[in-house]
């Protein structure tokens, strides 16, 4: 067995995605009124990709997007500076490496411009605010803070249709938009929060390396759609997408529901923040699922589980097997998988540790009435 790509691969690209949540407080006299406040106490940010979108169409993800050759340009020395030194900008000692399965080819600008830690995040802010209109940015004359509370969005800026337009057409405007605001993209605010590369689903389709961040918000900015690939948005709780998933008003993707069951182990936006500044130094994991075709519907295999092997073979192919479902569940004790029963009928199973202390969630098994 081996963690190296094969020749004749997929071609990967490198992505990031940002994960936001808000706090939910209620509104203060002459503001307008928020939804009742969620049993978690803070909300997500789930925007729905248009349906003319040749990748997950009508999906509901969070956003994000591929990293752009200016996401890492060293022209954003100039707009980070003094803030751009050691360690790593500011965001301190690198955490441990993620596993090393699989090993993909180098991206050809990895040597070049910022480091990946920052690249990423850029790409994530930048995303965010080209697809909800969201700017996440601090003026430049603050220095990074130590210990950062959770924080605001900053109102959108003048002609933000115009200013969106042109980073859409050259992500390189989202720089030259910093400038202009003298501020940098705050990614001191955005919490490294796991990674998941896209499975084999059929050859030839696209792959993705995806940098997932956690950003923590005292309350919900507003969302200005783009329209373009993004149709829609709604603000909801852990709990409140896995019901709007289950009753179909929205699908998700396996990583995305994976990662809303995960945070669903959270109480409030407090603790959410806490573990996100506590847990800086322990790393994260990277996953590639395999996926396991049964008779009857499909298992979405992760690192941990009793059936997951680290075989490159897996990267272009699918293990299959003509028992169905509940008999391969049956055997089976050490679990780390995705059940999919159908487009809308998904079950968790976590029976293994997660190897940096971060938060795995819990073991979440659809009612019989939706099988």
């Amino acid at each position: 067995m081996s963690g190296y790509l094969r020749s004749g691969s997929s071609n990967w690209r490198r992505a990031a995605t940002l994960v936001l949540a808000a706090g939910w407080a209620q509104p203060g006299p002459g503001a307008p009124p928020l939804p009742p406040l969620p049993a978690e106490g803070f909300r997500l940010l789930l925007l729905q990709r248009s349906p003319r979108q040749s990748f997950m169409p009508g999906a509901h993800v969070f956003p994000g997007g591929v990293v752009d050759a200016a996401d890492r340009s060293d022209e954003w020395l100039r707009l980070f500076a003094p803030h751009h030194g050691p360690p790593r900008f500011g965001l301190g000692p690198a955490p441990p490496s993620p596993a090393a399965f699989p090993v993909l080819p180098a991206a050809a600008e990895d040597g070049a411009g910022l480091p990946d830690d920052v690249a990423f995040r850029i790409c994530a802010i930048r995303e965010t605010f080209e697809e909800a209109g969201v700017l996440l940015l601090r003026p430049r004359a603050a220095p990074p803070p130590a210990a950062p509370a959770p924080g605001r969005a900053l109102p959108p800026p003048a002609g933000l249709a115009a200013w969106r337009a042109r980073v859409r057409r050259d992500p390189r405007h989202f720089l030259r938009l910093c400038a202009q605001l003298d501020c940098t993209p705050d990614i001191w605010a955005l919490h490294a929060w796991g990674a998941w590369l896209t499975p084999f689903i059929r050859p030839g389709g696209r792959r993705f390396d995806t940098a997932f961040f956690l950003c923590c918000l005292r309350d919900p900015p507003p969302v200005f759609l783009d329209l373009d690939e993004v149709v829609g948005s709604q603000w909801s709780s852990p709990s409140e997408a896995t019901e709007s998933f289950i009753s179909k008003e929205i699908w998700l993707a396996p990583p995305q529901f994976y990662e809303i069951r995960r945070l669903e182990n959270f109480a409030s936006l407090s603790e959410l923040h806490k573990f996100c500044l506590d847990h800086v130094l322990k790393g994260v994991e990277r996953w590639m699922p395999i996926v396991l075709l049964t008779a009857d519907g499909q298992i979405s295999l992760l690192p941990g589980d009793e059936l997951y092997l680290e075989d490159s073979n897996f990267l272009e192919n699918n293990l299959s097997t003509e028992k169905k479902t509940e008999e391969i569940m049956k055997e089976g004790k050490k679990f780390h998988r995705i059940v999919m029963y159908s487009r809308h009928v998904y079950s968790i199973h976590v029976t293994v540790q997660s190897k940096y202390k971060h938060v795995y969630p819990k073991t979440y098994v659809i009612s019989k009435s939706h099988l």
